[in-house]
């Protein structure tokens, strides 16, 4: 016998599932350290693909770039999470300002320096035979002081200031140029004709967390549940960048930056995984983001030796490992 009672209820029940509002999503905004690239690629990722939507967030990526202010933006609560580093997060405490890092995504800095090749630079003390070490002043404060400390024939007389022009090297076969991993050797062998000696200085020793998530401490203590969806949802991000069906991603990458090229796309992303600047060392076996308290406390302390930070400090409040190093994703290297 046909129940039509229970036939409108059942009915009734779905007409209202069916007229029930979406679940709210949080709306949070990240900001990048430069124009959209592929070293942004996990973030763009977890939004072409839902995952940010799977983790209830709503999420807009805003550039940085060339005038680009966005940490600023974030001190002054103009965006929720940025892209940050080791060594601004650690100035930060520093000056007092209330951040926090989250995670690192980079387990290495992409940072390089680039040599001519044949020129009898085969090994990274060799650099110190250079005519000229052409590097941003950020650099010149920050890694030529720990190759000053920790290499013998590195002078203040070889700086030059990097103008972002790379004809000052090329004309001088015995210079050596500061570049990021991704960018400046694909850029150089495209114009020169020739592929640059790479020298990586995380492989080298110089070796802070690099592409954070960094936030303010009020809003993580606000929003604790948002602080871990977002770190856990760019993690993921990041593992279907690197080893899923990345096409989405690139064409908001495209979007957003209309000078980056398909080609510089592929290389950035086949240097990061050459090079392990995603997945290495804790990262490999602990997730991606992974941070450790060790780490943290060796970049500190030979940034004392060589005279970047105060020796007197509390650099633990820089960061917190409470979100990270739980496995997450590792399932999904390919």
């Amino acid at each position: 016998m046909i129940d039509f009672n229970r036939m409108l209820g059942a009915g009734v029940v779905a007409l209202a599932l069916s007229a029930a509002p979406a679940v709210a999503q949080d709306k949070v905004s990240f900001g990048t350290n430069w124009l959209a690239q592929a070293e942004h690629g996990g973030y763009y990722q977890a939004i072409a693909d839902g995952t940010y939507a799977k983790y209830g967030l709503e999420v807009t990526i805003r550039q940085g770039g060339p005038q680009g202010a966005n940490r600023s933006l974030l001190v002054g609560g103009q965006i929720d999470f940025y892209m940050g580093s080791a060594t601004s997060a650690i100035d930060a405490v520093k000056e007092g300002i209330p951040t926090i890092t989250l995670a690192s995504i980079f387990q290495k800095d992409p940072q390089v320096l680039l040599a001519h090749p044949d020129q009898g630079f085969e090994t990274f003390a060799d650099l110190a035979k250079a005519s000229k070490l052409i590097m941003g002043k950020d650099g010149f404060i920050t890694y030529f002081s720990w190759m000053k400390a920790n290499y013998e024939g590195f002078k203040d007389e070889q700086y030059e200031p990097y103008t972002f022009n790379p004809a000052p090297f090329l004309a001088d076969v015995k210079a050596v140029q500061q570049g990021y991993l991704t960018s400046e050797p694909y850029e150089i062998e495209k114009q020169a004709g020739f592929a640059p000696k790479v020298f990586l200085l995380a492989d080298n020793g110089f070796d802070p967390y690099s592409t954070t998530i960094e936030v303010m401490k009020p809003f993580v203590d606000t929003n604790p549940d948002v602080a871990k969806r977002f770190v856990e949802a760019s993690i993921i991000g990041w593992y279907n960048y690197l080893y899923g069906d990345n096409t989405a991603a690139n064409e908001l990458i495209k979007k957003d930056n209309p000078e980056m090229t398909d080609g510089q796309l592929a290389y950035s992303l086949a240097k990061m995984k050459e090079y392990g600047i995603v997945l290495s060392g804790d990262a490999e076996t602990r997730g991606i983001g992974c941070m450790t308290d060790a780490r943290w406390k060796e970049f500190y302390d030979m940034g004392v030796g060589i005279g970047m930070f105060p020796a007197n400090i509390d650099y633990t409040q820089a960061y917190t490992t409470e979100f990270v190093c739980q496995g997450l994703g590792t399932d999904l290297v390919k």
